[in-house]
């Protein structure tokens, strides 16, 4: 179905243990995808991330709830769920990281699913998609230098 998921494949020159502390952990994401982040990379564990300087007026507060905690092969998540509410299939978007060791580096398939049960609209579905699309476009790439700059400066 269109606008059902989003899913890249891309090379990363970094173990994957490096990846994954990259993809879960608050320190290093904040560095390649939101401003904030709060949570701990642990199933059930929820959390919130931020995009903009925390507490501006246009900051954007974002729930989220780790469903996967798998080091060095899977982190996966739900995430952009109402304020006071549980992260379900309905109300949220799924991510999910898969890690495989490639000679020196990790292969990363990236993989968020969740718009055709959120939104039953086809015109918010398709901005919703949209929007994503483009977002992770943007942040993706800074994942993998970021990574790389990891490397290089361990």
């Amino acid at each position: 179905m269109q606008h059902a998921r989003i899913e890249r494949e891309i090379r990363i020159d970094a173990a994957p243990d490096v990846v994954y502390k990259v993809i879960s952990a608050p320190e290093h994401l904040r560095e390649w995808w939101p401003d904030e982040a709060e949570l701990t990379p642990a199933a059930g564990a929820t959390g919130v991330i931020t995009f903009g300087a925390k507490g501006a007026p246009d900051a954007k507060a974002v729930p989220l709830t780790v469903l996967e905690a798998d080091p060095p092969r899977r982190f996966s998540f739900r995430w952009a769920y109402g304020e006071g509410e549980s992260a379900a299939p309905s109300n949220s978007f799924l991510v999910t990281f898969d890690l495989i060791p490639s000679g020196a580096g990790t292969l990363l398939r990236f993989c968020e699913t969740g718009f055709t049960e959120k939104f039953s609209d086809r015109d918010e579905r398709e901005q919703q998609y949209g929007d994503h699309v483009t977002g992770w476009d943007h942040f993706l790439p800074r994942l993998v230098a970021y990574a790389a700059r990891l490397v290089r400066t361990a």
